[in-house]
């Protein structure tokens, strides 16, 4: 079993109104958001290119850290950074529908992936959205 999934079995819950138990909830967080988890990195965007960025700090004490990553490369990340990679990094295209007397009716936007991050290690996390699959939201304007 890695550490990463023995931090993640018990994770604490909190009532925002109590401070010890929402202090207690964000350092069980901090924790598991350093574990180091090991993936290759995907550019999609520009596939064999390479990006650079700054993340940090997420909380109290923590430092702002530098990250340049290959497109195809393996690296071990914190789990933060990860997630932050297949959750945050994309842009949006949007289209508008018509109906039959050519009113706008709807805005569709859809989420276009800029990068990932693929694990390599079993990882019991929902919270992570698989590689490939469409991100896709739909609006709609007020009549």
């Amino acid at each position: 079993m890695t550490t990463a999934t023995k931090t993640m079995k018990t994770e604490p819950t909190f009532d925002k109104n109590d401070k010890e138990s929402v202090k207690k909830y964000l350092k069980y967080q901090q924790a598991k958001d350093k574990e180091m988890v090991k993936g290759i990195f995907r550019f999609h965007e520009v596939p064999g290119g390479c990006v650079s960025f700054t993340y940090g700090p997420m909380y109290k004490g923590d430092q702002t850290e530098r990250y340049d990553l290959v497109d195809g490369q393996v690296y071990s990340l914190p789990l933060g950074v990860a997630r932050h990679l297949n959750k945050n990094v994309w842009y949006p295209v949007h289209a508008y529908l018509q109906d039959e007397n050519g009113n706008k009716v709807a805005k569709v936007g859809q989420k276009v992936r800029r990068c990932s991050f693929q694990s390599l290690e079993f990882v019991d996390i929902d919270d992570l959205t698989p590689t490939g699959t469409p991100l896709v939201t739909v609006e709609t304007v007020g009549l």
